[in-house]
Order: C-alpha cells, then structure tokens, then sequence
C-alpha cells in the first residue's frame, strides 16, 4: 500500500493541469445533464461507469425522443475512435500491469494519454503504480466535477446557454498542445484538410461525422507508418 501512497504523491504534481481542465468542463457536463431534468446522481454514475469525455457531452443530446439505438451508438464509435490508436502504441505499457491493465484501457482519455506519454516515470517509484494513479485521478477529477456541476444546475437556476463550449475549448487547447510539442504533425494535417473539405461540401450542420469518416480513412490507409511514429514517441 505505500507504494501506491508514494505513486499518487508523485503523480499528482503532474495531473495538475488535467484537474483544472476536467473540473470545469465535468461541472458543465453536470449542469447540462441536470436540465434534462435528470439527477445529479445519474451524471455522477455515467462519469464512473461511461467517462467518455466528449461522449458523455454529445450523450447530453441522446435522451430525447427520435434519437435511434443505432444513431447512438454510430455517433460514439465516431467521436471515440481515436482511442483505438491510442491503445494500439500503449499496448506494451498496459500488458506489463497484470489486473490493472483493464481499468487502464478503460481510463485512457485523451489528457492521460498525454500524461502517459510524455511523463517521465520517478525513479523511485513503480511504473505501473504511477501510471494507474495517473488515470484514477484524472477520473476523479472528472466525476467530482460532474457532481458539482449537476448538483448546481439542480439548485441553482441560471442560463447555461453556451456552456457546452467549454469541451470544444478544451479540444482546442490539447490540439494547440500536441501542435508545438509533436515532431510529426501529419495526423493534426490529417484533421484539418478533411474537416475543411468535408466542411465546404456539407455545411456547418452536416460535415462532424463526414470528416471523422473521412479522417479514419485517410489514418487507416497510413496506419502502419503512423503506429510507428506514435509507438517511438511513447517510449
């Protein structure tokens, strides 16, 4: 047990910054989800049981009538795919962690991937330990975040209209991030000329999931060089 005790004290200096992030953005989530008339509680449990990030944002919009079965789960595979690619270059790390590998695969988001990536482990510490308290954390801080901001939005009546920015400005700052620290910048290019074209052809309402199919295309064509470029960066 005191191994993991110096684990989380050694990370938690590094999560710092995903604990500003996620507070936020999981207390808009909560709001949302409180004025769909739903309890605070509900946020609380699909932030441990779902913790999609920008899933759990467009979930907000599911529980409404004409929203079929598989427009749901469509519109999730869509916004979490890149998560394949994700799991893919920390495939080594997680096989290494016995048990807790489960809950690693579970727990990857888009901020601890980041964190899994590019933190350099203590020497003083054990690297499963560390990375796993890396990715509880980072959850805590969301779920915490969801209950407050549902419970606000139950007893605290205002106009949350445009909140829901506050994913999208998150979006932007981790792009912005792996934008200056990334030697390869051909995924970001990737998005960008596909959600421009897909953008000038469908409209400002219709081009989401045209770029997003059009993106997994273009990353699955050039897979095998890109697995090898994200596989270097995480070791």
């Amino acid at each position: 047990m005191s191994g993991y005790k110096k684990a989380f004290r050694r990370a938690f200096p590094y999560t710092i910054p995903v604990l500003t992030g996620y507070l936020f953005i999981g207390i808009a989530f909560g709001v949302m989800f409180a004025e769909k008339g739903y309890s605070f509680l509900w946020a609380i449990l699909m932030s441990l049981l779902v913790y999609a990030g920008s899933g759990q944002y467009l979930a907000v919009n599911f529980f409404v009538p004409g929203i079929s079965f598989i427009q749901v789960v469509f519109m999730t595979l869509m916004v979490n795919i890149r998560h394949v690619f994700y799991g893919i270059s920390l495939l080594e790390k997680f096989n290494k962690m016995g048990k807790k590998r489960w809950y690693m695969i579970f727990g990857l988001t888009d901020e601890t991937y980041s964190l899994l990536c590019t933190t350099k482990v203590p020497d003083d510490v054990e690297e499963d330990k560390f990375l796993f308290a890396i990715s509880l954390m980072n959850q805590s801080y969301w779920v915490i975040g969801s209950a407050i901001g549902g419970l606000a939005g139950a007893l605290l009546p205002f106009n949350s209209e445009g909140i829901d920015f506050a994913m999208t400005a998150l979006f932007v700052v981790i792009f912005v991030e792996q934008w200056m620290e990334a030697e390869n910048r051909i995924p970001e290019i990737i998005g960008i000329v596909a959600a421009f074209i897909c953008l000038q052809i469908f409209g400002k309402d219709s081009f989401v999931l045209p770029s997003m199919i059009l993106i997994i295309l273009v990353l699955f064509v050039g897979r095998t060089r890109l697995e090898g470029q994200v596989e270097e960066s995480c070791r």
